[in-house]
């Protein structure tokens, strides 16, 4: 009866989302344009790009890299894997193929024994021997570039490298929030045989994201800060991304009676699930009282935080 229900609410369900005239193409901080010049002025010390994504391997790639990855050997790297819905594999990697990348690792770099973080030194190093080391044929040991937008799990790549080659713990800092890397770091020691470097860099953002849409996914998957976005219009975009692909966890996490295309009643169940209420002043006829109403902010920031997490289900949102 749930799964009828669901088919029949679903024909009702939003098919475009109103961003209301919002604008979120213009986050660029000071650090981010700082590490970008430094990212060029290490350049000529690189034998290859190690480019990280998330779940938006398509439209969350930065075009700001593009000239740098014309001229280096390049290996993209598909992290947080573990959340993804990898049902279209093949056709992500005929479209990426088509955009001259033919490099891809899918990795859960969380997973100290994630067995393709243990194929990532030879497939590298296969990359590098395929093409010339520029200025760099005389040097014994190996240094690669990890670069790709804030909050995709670039140190967390580094430090599980570490782990993998050199059982060694944490050498570059990791954060839930973007940002997290202020600048280009001094080389880290990734693998003693043969000897490899990495350098970390911050999260960089194109100056001009394409496109609003663009702009809400890269923010759902934490790259921009939640507050400059907002959590309300935010959680709202989640409920019809998961309406739109299908995915309706959320219903039996938060005891709704049923999938839902208004977010209102949404964060109200939610609310009301985790016992997130707040006291507001309310003015009537005979003065001023204190209430107890729902606190949606919070509701929010957990709905948002559940998807982060894959508790709301495998999510590819390209």
């Amino acid at each position: 009866m749930r799964l009828y229900r669901a088919l029949r609410n679903v024909d009702k369900f939003r098919t475009v989302f109103d961003f209301g005239g919002r604008d979120v193409a213009h986050w660029f901080p000071g650090h981010m344009a700082k590490g970008l010049k430094q990212m060029r002025a290490n350049l000529r010390n690189v034998d290859c790009i190690i480019e990280i994504h998330d779940d938006i391997p398509l439209s969350g790639r930065n075009p700001v890299f593009q000239e740098t990855l014309d001229v280096r050997p390049h290996l993209l790297i598909l992290n947080k894997m573990d959340l993804a819905d990898l049902s279209g594999k093949q056709t992500l990697l005929k479209k990426l193929e088509k955009d001259g990348v033919r490099n891809v690792l899918f990795t859960d770099s969380l997973k100290q024994r994630h067995e393709n973080i243990k194929k990532l030194v030879p497939m590298v190093m296969e990359i590098i021997e395929s093409r010339p080391r520029f200025n760099r044929d005389e040097s014994t040991n190996y240094c690669l570039m990890v670069i790709g937008v804030p909050n995709v799990g670039k140190s967390s790549l580094i430090n599980s490298l570490r782990r993998t080659n050199l059982k060694k713990g944490r050498a570059s800092q990791v954060g839930g929030e973007p940002g997290i890397t202020k600048a280009v770091l001094t080389k880290i020691q990734v693998c003693e045989r043969p000897i490899i470097y990495l350098l970390d860099t911050p999260g960089v953002l194109p100056p001009k994201i394409e496109s609003v849409e663009t702009g809400m996914k890269l923010a759902l998957c934490g790259t921009i800060l939640d507050h400059l976005v907002g959590e309300d219009i935010i959680a709202d975009y989640l409920l019809y991304s998961l309406n739109r692909l299908g995915k309706f966890r959320y219903v039996e996490k938060y005891n709704l009676q049923e999938p839902s295309d208004d977010i209102q009643h949404v964060l109200k169940c939610i609310a009301v699930k985790l016992g997130k209420t707040q006291r507001v002043k309310a003015i009537t006829g005979v003065g001023n009282i204190t209430i107890t109403v729902p606190n949606y902010t919070a509701a929010a920031y957990d709905f948002i935080r559940a998807f982060r997490k894959g508790e709301l289900g495998l999510v590819m949102l390209d």
